[in-house]
């Protein structure tokens, strides 16, 4: 599969959701793409107004809500639209209090979505999808068992959080492009959510990160719009033969040349990125790589976010990869501070729940959610 030619086909495609009954999604559209709705209806455009306002700052489950509008238009609104066309296939609630929802398209194609909650914070974060399935196929991801089906829409993207705003009651203000599916090989249909997200979900910039497996052309384009969010990089090992087992695009988009584009959006954007670096047992926590970790971005304007290793399991039962001991996890934490930059170690969320990317599709898949 050519992963440079995803971008192009489905993006152009600027039709709004419908959903099984042909009626038109309303959550995740742009205040314009209502403005357009409503006209078309023979309204006057202040009725998309007021309907933005139900649907992104009220939460709106139904139009019988919306009571400054009509009771003829309401039922107008009924005949021919609807608040979303995404459909909770499952949810499982983590006893941390993290949520996973599994979502059902208009298509029947599954996506993921996550709600985190932490005890020391008062804001909660979202982690959402971009793609249905993923052509990246990283070695110890589930999402990558699924193989790519097809891009997300940005209204698609969109309402997976207004989705999970709507069920849950609580407001999202950190976002995560770190779902199912490689965002920068759905760069339009992201870039355009994301501005959808800080200009009517109401999610600054700053609290956004998109993260990339390593599309090189994809980083280009992010710094040419120049997004005030934050982009990180899924490096996951140091050395060419390991993240090639592990990342496969690494074959065409070699480590030091990503390097080199991390470079360029730093100077362009002046935002500091992160490095995502997955432990597995044996096979990335290596001391000689935490070293080569530290020189690697020593000069590149970043932090470093270690992962501990959430297990996929095969269809027999025995894990791809193995989760290394805390003392290896902060071994390689003190080796990779050598590079001067701040070195954390990943809370995790929901580990009890199929909370990595791509698990509860492949256990709702398999019957088991």
């Amino acid at each position: 599969m050519n992963l440079t030619k995803q971008n192009d086909s489905e993006s152009k495609t600027k039709e709004p959701l419908r959903d099984s009954s042909g009626r038109i999604a309303l959550s995740g559209l742009t205040l314009d793409e209502m403005k357009e709705f409503v006209k078309g209806l023979g309204e006057k455009a202040f009725r998309a107004d007021q309907i933005h306002s139900w649907i992104y700052a009220k939460w709106a489950k139904s139009f019988d809500e919306m009571t400054n509008l009509s009771a003829e238009f309401r039922e107008k609104l009924k005949e021919v639209a609807c608040i979303s066309a995404l459909e909770i296939a499952t949810l499982k609630v983590s006893k941390d209090g993290t949520r996973k929802y599994l979502f059902r398209l208009p298509d029947g194609k599954l996506v993921e979505s996550v709600l985190m909650c932490f005890q020391d914070r008062d804001t909660l974060s979202a982690c959402v999808s971009s793609q249905v399935g993923c052509a990246v196929g990283c070695t110890f991801c589930a999402t990558g068992y699924l193989g790519f089906m097809r891009n997300l829409s940005s209204q698609e993207i969109v309402d997976q959080v207004l989705s999970i705003q709507r069920e849950s009651g609580k407001r999202v203000a950190n976002l995560v492009y770190m779902g199912q599916g490689e965002p920068l090989l759905n760069t339009e249909n992201v870039v355009q959510s994301i501005n959808t997200m800080i200009n009517s979900v109401g999610i600054g910039g700053r609290h956004i990160t998109v993260s990339t497996s390593g599309i090189i052309p994809g980083i280009e384009r992010l710094r040419e719009v120049n997004l005030p969010v934050t982009l990180a990089l899924s490096l996951h090992a140091p050395d060419k033969a390991t993240r090639e087992e592990v990342v496969p695009i690494t074959k065409k988009w070699p480590i030091p040349d990503l390097i080199d584009a991390l470079r360029d959006y730093v100077d362009t954007t002046g935002r500091r990125v992160t490095i995502e670096y997955v432990l597995l047992k044996d096979v990335t926590d290596r001391p000689d790589q935490a070293k080569q970790l530290a020189d690697l971005v020593r000069d590149l304007h970043c932090n470093i976010n270690l992962i501990p290793y959430n297990p996929t399991y095969a269809e027999d039962g025995t894990a791809y990869y193995g989760r290394p001991s805390r003392d290896a996890q902060l071994r390689f934490k003190e080796l990779a501070e050598r590079s001067g930059k701040t070195v954390t170690i990943r809370l995790e969320r929901g580990t009890d729940i199929d909370a990595a990317c791509g698990q509860l599709h492949n256990a709702y898949k398999d019957g088991n959610a």
